[in-house]
């Protein structure tokens, strides 16, 4: 088996595994808070990253430097983003959320000129423009010419969620770190603040196995198992472009999943508003490789 293959069959199977969050989020705040799921998740995940630190014989240099990083980094990753990705998921049906939470690489771009200094493109305006058409759709329910929102709350806290992680990337474009150490580092930071979080706020509930199950199934795998996947993809593959175009195959699986698992009716403005998102997209993909995935 060549090198680019084995890199693409890991970014298939990590874009198999985000295509399941989405479902998997819905169900765990069907019964619990938004601040319980992402304590569950994030102690899986660090266990589960901590493990890989350790067996690669990283857990000395994870020890020993990268702190000053990961203060401000753990803070945005996973305390902040997931927090306000999971109150838009417990506000919004499971396919707005994950739609509107898809124009985070336009964010980046649009963000990266202030803090980068970069210039956007014709390309990029225009890219932009088709995409947040798209949320304009999504967010107003088909009814584009009604400026009365859904849930504007919701709409807010997903593309909230975009802005948070477009600049998680931008302010780590030169973290020096391994990415494994880094994960392992961010969450060992973000987990006793979401510890402190749940305890003065809805407290230790237990809700069923079925929550916990899916609590431990976001963290494998939304967090853990698809970030490594992803990491080794990007790592392996000769031309980053090949293994990014992968993404485009979640929203579709996402979207199939969340009918016929969790049940939701597929509305046609979620339909229409994904098309002209991913459209965006693939404009923006045509002139540069995307910065990566979620992580």
């Amino acid at each position: 088996m060549t090198q680019d293959r084995r890199a693409m069959l890991c970014g298939v199977g990590a874009v198999a595994l985000w295509s399941t969050v989405a479902t998997a989020f819905k169900l765990a705040l069907a019964s619990m808070t938004p601040v319980e799921l992402i304590w569950i998740a994030a102690l899986v995940s660090w266990f589960l990253i901590g493990a890989l630190v350790i067996r690669r014989g990283q857990l000395g240099r994870a020890l020993r430097s990268g702190w000053r990083t990961a203060l401000w980094a753990g803070m945005m990753n996973p305390v902040a983003y997931y927090l306000v990705l999971f109150a838009a998921y417990d506000r919004l049906p499971g396919q707005e959320a994950m739609a509107l939470n898809y124009t985070w690489a336009l964010a980046m771009a649009f963000l990266a000129v202030p803090i980068l200094g970069q210039r956007l493109t014709r390309m990029d305006v225009f890219a932009g423009l088709v995409a947040y058409a798209g949320v304009w759709v999504i967010a107003t329910r088909g009814a584009v010419f009604d400026v009365a929102f859904a849930d504007p709350v919701g709409v807010g806290l997903a593309l909230a969620s975009t802005l948070l992680w477009a600049l998680y990337w931008l302010l780590n474009a030169k973290d020096p770190r391994e990415p494994l150490v880094a994960q392992w580092q961010n969450f060992s930071v973000g987990l006793p603040v979401l510890t402190v979080i749940v305890a003065f706020g809805p407290g230790f509930t237990w809700h069923g196995w079925g929550s916990l199950g899916a609590g431990v199934y976001v963290g494998l795998f939304e967090m853990g198992i698809a970030f490594v996947l992803w990491q080794m993809a990007v790592q392996q593959i000769s031309r980053t472009a090949k293994v990014s175009n992968l993404i485009f195959l979640s929203p579709p699986v996402s979207l199939l999943l969340l009918h016929l698992v969790v049940g939701e009716p597929i509305l046609a403005s979620t339909l229409i508003g994904l098309v002209l998102i991913l459209g965006g997209l693939g404009l923006q993909q045509l002139q540069k490789t995307p910065a990566p995935a979620r992580a």
